[in-house]
């Protein structure tokens, strides 16, 4: 979808979307690496990255003007080549990673010092791939109308099966918002669980996939973390005063370095949750976080009764039985011959060779490389 497909009809007055962008998605190694991680890719060869398809996911329910990304220095000139429509005040770079809460509570403060508190914004990985963008705007219109009751709320995506590579949300009672009407409160987060415990969750009908999707107001979300992590609200808060002057990056430079580094589910969620301020909204959308090659077989086609090819398929033979991913990417021919759920990622520069059931071990490669000084290769 364009930014302007739909935007007049279905833009949420009132709400911004923040896109983290972030992390070197190491589990997707040669491909994905901290100098070009993977939310810069075209992973499922539709002819944009998934930060393109964020973005063109997003625009149409907040508005060009009202998309704010987060990234590393580093990644700044890749991501205005990306997304040429966003506006450079939008564009917030972290001078080092301090993980996801403060990412995301550097943009809601931001957004608090220049439009108020009440600002209700929503939080969308930039790396993740979602279908059926009706279903996902509804979600977000029913999780927006939330928030503005004081609530923090997450999206749970509706399991597909009894998955252990995700964390789950329990919903409980539901609760009585004009225009959400599927939302309820969240009794807990849970951890991965193994794979009874998914398969008892799935039977269930109460738990959802944590999707990492949060929307809330932005002093909403600030106040709970002034309670929880008063440290990082403050330091956060002081940023957010001088991001529209000349004092930005000397105060960024000076206050960025010592804020806590914790994911916005420990920060916020889990703990806000249990004290009873969480709701959760139904996704009813297809989504997946892309997080190993044993996941992107599956959005690939071919996946299921043969060889899945990301790159140009003529470079790519199979035969004798021979199924799984391949990635072209060094631009010469691939042959595999007789080896089911195979992996095989060619790049100009290293080539990995593994199966989809070790494909939750690459990180442990890429550590391998790292502890043998080969930063060429990370």
């Amino acid at each position: 979808m364009t930014a302007a497909a739909g935007q007049s009809a279905s833009r949420i007055e009132g709400f911004a979307a923040v896109v983290p962008a972030g992390g070197a998605g190491t589990r997707l190694w040669p491909l994905s690496r901290a100098g070009a991680p993977k939310f810069l890719h075209d992973l499922t060869g539709s002819g944009r990255s998934l930060l393109q398809a964020t973005w063109d996911r997003l625009v149409p329910l907040a508005g060009e003007d009202r998309v704010l990304l987060v990234t590393g220095r580093s990644h700044a000139a890749a991501v205005r080549a990306a997304l040429p429509g966003l506006r450079g005040e939008n564009l917030l770079l972290e001078p080092s990673a301090r993980d996801s809460m403060a990412a995301i509570g550097l943009a809601a403060a931001v957004l608090e010092r220049r439009e108020g508190p009440e600002a209700v914004l929503g939080s969308f990985a930039a790396d993740h791939v979602i279908t059926d963008d009706a279903a996902f705007g509804d979600a977000v219109r029913q999780a927006v109308a939330t928030a503005r009751t004081g609530e923090v709320v997450t999206i749970g995506i509706t399991p597909t099966g009894p998955a252990t590579q995700f964390g789950y949300v329990r919903g409980a009672e539901p609760l009585a918002v004009e225009g959400a009407p599927d939302a309820v409160r969240v009794a807990e987060f849970v951890e991965k669980p193994d794979a009874e415990t998914a398969a008892a969750y799935l039977a269930g009908g109460q738990h959802r996939w944590n999707a990492g999707m949060f929307v809330v107001g932005a002093g909403v979300l600030l106040d709970h973390l002034a309670v929880q992590l008063p440290a990082l609200a403050e330091g956060l808060r002081d940023i957010a005063a001088s991001w529209d002057t000349p004092r930005r990056e000397e105060v960024l430079d000076a206050v960025w370095p010592g804020l806590v580094k914790i994911a916005v589910d420990h920060a916020i969620a889990e703990p806000v949750a249990a004290a009873g301020g969480v709701a959760v909204v139904p996704g009813a959308f297809g989504w997946d976080d892309v997080g190993d090659w044993d996941s992107l077989a599956t959005l690939l086609p071919g996946a299921s009764d043969g060889l899945a090819v990301l790159g140009d398929p003529a470079l790519v033979l199979g035969e004798d039985g021979a199924s799984g991913v391949v990635v072209a990417g060094a631009g010469r021919t691939v042959a595999v011959l007789g080896l089911p759920d195979a992996v095989v990622v060619d790049t100009p520069d290293a080539l990995l060779v593994t199966t989809r059931a070790h494909a939750q071990g690459v990180k442990q490669v890429v550590g391998a490389w790292r502890e043998r000084g080969r930063d060429d290769l990370l």
